[in-house]
């Protein structure tokens, strides 16, 4: 047997508990919209196309068309082109003008492929020429009027 006082375990020594609790601990974050009290617009922005895409449809040909359905929340449709082709996508940020697309409003629109195969037509540059009659059309930003 020793003759030394039994040894008492001591806590481990944390950098807080060593003194740096009052110092201010901050955290980068990466910047939000919602911190500076801006919220995020509900309009529909366009999407990033090459240059040359975009060129290619606006120098296509303008059909017309009936839009067969649309949904804004999420955000496509398809259009039945007046020719009787097969149906093309819509995606919400080609639609022109102030107007939520409904089921038979008359459109006019050009054609670009979908990428990244290129196999695929969608509707861009999408104008409602005449609203559906007897129906409720909503603007983008929520007012509702009937046609």
């Amino acid at each position: 047997m020793s003759s030394e006082p039994p040894h008492q375990p001591r806590p481990p020594t944390h950098q807080a508990s060593a003194g740096l609790l009052d110092t201010p601990r901050t955290r980068e974050r990466s910047p939000s919209p919602l911190r500076g009290n801006v919220i995020p617009s509900p309009l529909p922005t366009r999407r990033t196309r090459t240059f040359s895409a975009t060129v290619r449809a606006s120098q296509g040909p303008v059909y017309k068309g009936v839009c067969k359905c649309f949904c804004r929340s999420k955000g496509h449709g398809f259009i039945t082109p007046a020719d009787g082709g097969p149906d093309i996508f819509l995606h919400i940020s080609d639609v022109e003008g102030e107007y939520v697309p409904v089921e038979g409003d008359e459109v006019t629109y050009k054609m670009c492929s979908i990428p990244p195969k290129n196999e695929k037509l969608q509707a861009v540059e999408v104008v409602i020429t005449h609203l559906a009659p007897g129906t409720k059309h909503e603007t983008w930003s929520g007012h509702v009027v009937s046609s």
